[in-house]
């Protein structure tokens, strides 16, 4: 079975950073969609960045685009989150997730069917 668990969170301040860290098992290491997502209690949760774990191509949600880098390990067994410039709009619950790919790695949280635990991120101005 997929798992997944983020870790990394914690307070900053507006223009600081932050780098989530996400281990994944059980799960074949080609043909998944590996992706970060973010989520206010009360609102729907929104796709940050998304990877395919064979040809690692990735997505990033405009907001975040020249601020949050996404990555995997060569061994795929762990997926980042590098968080620069953060602003207090990027404060929420940080999730990770995995999914069978079908076709392009897209944040769409619809696509993906194996979640960790979040990691709340606060930021301060």
């Amino acid at each position: 079975q997929t798992q997944l668990e983020a870790s990394g969170g914690g307070s900053v301040q507006d223009g600081g950073s932050l780098r989530l860290s996400c281990p994944v098992s059980g799960y074949t290491r080609l043909n998944y969609c590996l992706g970060w997502f973010r989520q206010i209690p009360g609102q729907a949760r929104e796709g940050v960045a998304a990877i395919d774990s064979e040809y690692l191509n990735e997505r990033y949600a405009d907001y975040v685009k020249g601020r949050f880098t996404l990555s995997l390990t060569p061994a795929k067994d762990t997926l980042y989150l590098q968080m620069n410039n953060l602003k207090p709009e990027d404060a929420d619950t940080y999730y990770c997730a995995a999914g069978r790919r079908r076709g392009t790695c897209y944040t769409d949280p619809n696509l993906y069917a194996y979640w960790g635990q979040g990691t709340q991120v606060t930021v301060s101005s």
